[in-house]
């Protein structure tokens, strides 16, 4: 039980840190599990400083691969924590006030995953000193890469200040003051939106790439975001629901349902805007859609992933849209996690890729992870999910800890 008059600071994060690695045996083998695959990537990763990017399958032409994949595709995860903040916070809808710190911890997971996707893709740490201002060339406010370092970072502030006072104020069994922090959530709004935007724009904003030119390439990435993020949390919220003392209203769950739905929908209907602009009246800025969806001169690699991801995004999407199999769990569980590998798909080596296919010359050089960058690629990830694990598992002993003071005082 709580005990206010001696909480601070310093008990708070040592309890914090002193709850996150204890548990049962499955938790443990499930973080002994994670650190296997953060060990795999870190030697991959060594392999990778000592001999350059040479070892991944990048090149002179396709000179963003798996890593940048998957930093747009995390991008929008985080973003989509929007998703619970908006209704919780500003909206006052008390079905998504138990579920908002899971998914700001989920942004914040989902951002430190970007930032380590970014530095393996530089080739190394130490060449981050150049985008330091003084230090280096920041070259803002001209340069979108520029923005997107300081939307991501700002976001990521605002996604650990408002959530750490939150729970600080109820490890001590306080009620958190809404002047202090509510301001800063409804700048994490905006933010949100930003943050994907800017990255949407820093695609969009490369005139000799045609294949990412194109207007619509925002709104789809806000569509794709708002549709694969709270998937994944209904993945999450279900299994904190199911497996732990925190319970997670059924009404979060089926409301997280109905925008994943309609997330999904639009992001169908632009996706059928742009195969119509890019084939019924194709030009030669078709090619690199063509040779996405159909392949070019005998190249076509990715071809069976896109059609994939498409074929999943309409089954998934016809799994959200309709109301008896949206309310079934086992459904609901298994088409949140098809539309997420879908939108992974094509969010990833189905936007970057084709990008650079053809070269401005003309040239088809093919592009495919090689064994290093994949080994990094699931360290991170497994370093996203230690990290996630180590964070809700403490802010749901602090959550069940001051209800249960609240109890207790009545």
């Amino acid at each position: 039980m709580l005990d206010p008059s001696k909480r601070n600071l310093f008990t708070f994060l040592r309890d914090f840190l002193r709850w996150s690695i204890t548990g049962s045996v499955k938790y443990h083998l499930w973080m002994g599990v994670l650190t296997f695959f953060m060990a795999m990537g870190t030697y991959a990763y060594v392999i990778q400083v000592r001999e350059g990017l040479s070892v991944t399958g990048m090149n002179d032409y396709v000179s963003w691969g798996l890593y940048i994949s998957n930093f747009t595709f995390l991008v929008g995860i985080a973003a989509a924590a929007v998703m619970l903040v908006l209704p919780a916070y500003i909206l006052k809808d008390v079905d998504f006030t138990r579920a908002v710190l899971i998914g700001e911890g989920l942004a914040v997971t989902a951002l430190l995953m970007c930032l380590a996707f970014v530095t393996v893709d530089m080739g190394g740490p130490h060449r981050l000193w150049h985008m330091i201002p003084k230090l280096g060339y920041f070259n803002w406010p001209q340069s979108m890469l520029t923005w997107d370092v300081i939307v991501l970072n700002g976001y990521l502030a605002l996604n650990l200040l408002v959530p750490f006072y939150i729970l600080y104020k109820h490890y001590k069994g306080k009620s958190p003051d809404k002047r202090k922090y509510l301001p800063f959530v409804i700048l994490s709004v905006f933010w949100a939106v930003s943050i994907h935007m800017v990255t949407a724009f820093l695609y969009a904003g490369l005139p000799s790439r045609p294949y990412w030119n194109n207007a619509l390439l925002g709104p789809r990435f806000l569509a794709s975001a708002f549709a694969g993020g709270p998937a994944l949390m209904i993945i999450i919220l279900t299994f904190i629901d199911t497996q732990t003392r925190f319970r997670i209203a059924k009404k979060t769950i089926n409301k997280l349902a109905l925008i994943v739905a309609i997330a999904a929908q639009i992001n169908l209907v632009m996706l059928g805007s742009e195969l119509f602009k890019e084939f019924y009246s194709p030009t030669h800025h078709s090619i690199s859609a063509t040779y996405l969806f159909f392949g070019l001169k005998g190249h076509n690699t990715l071809v069976p992933i896109i059609w994939t991801s498409i074929f999943l995004n309409i089954i998934a999407t016809l799994l959200f849209t309709f109301h008896k199999t949206r309310q079934n769990r086992t459904i609901l569980l298994l088409a949140s996690l098809v539309l997420f590998v879908a939108i992974w798909l094509e969010k990833g080596m189905g936007l970057v890729v084709p990008g650079f296919i053809p070269s401005p010359l003309g040239e088809i050089v093919e592009y495919f992870p090689s064994w290093v960058e994949i080994a990094v690629t699931v360290g991170i990830w497994a370093l996203g999910c230690f990290v996630f694990t180590l964070l809700i598992k403490a802010a749901l002993r602090i959550e069940l800890q001051y209800e249960e003071y609240k109890e207790h005082k009545k």
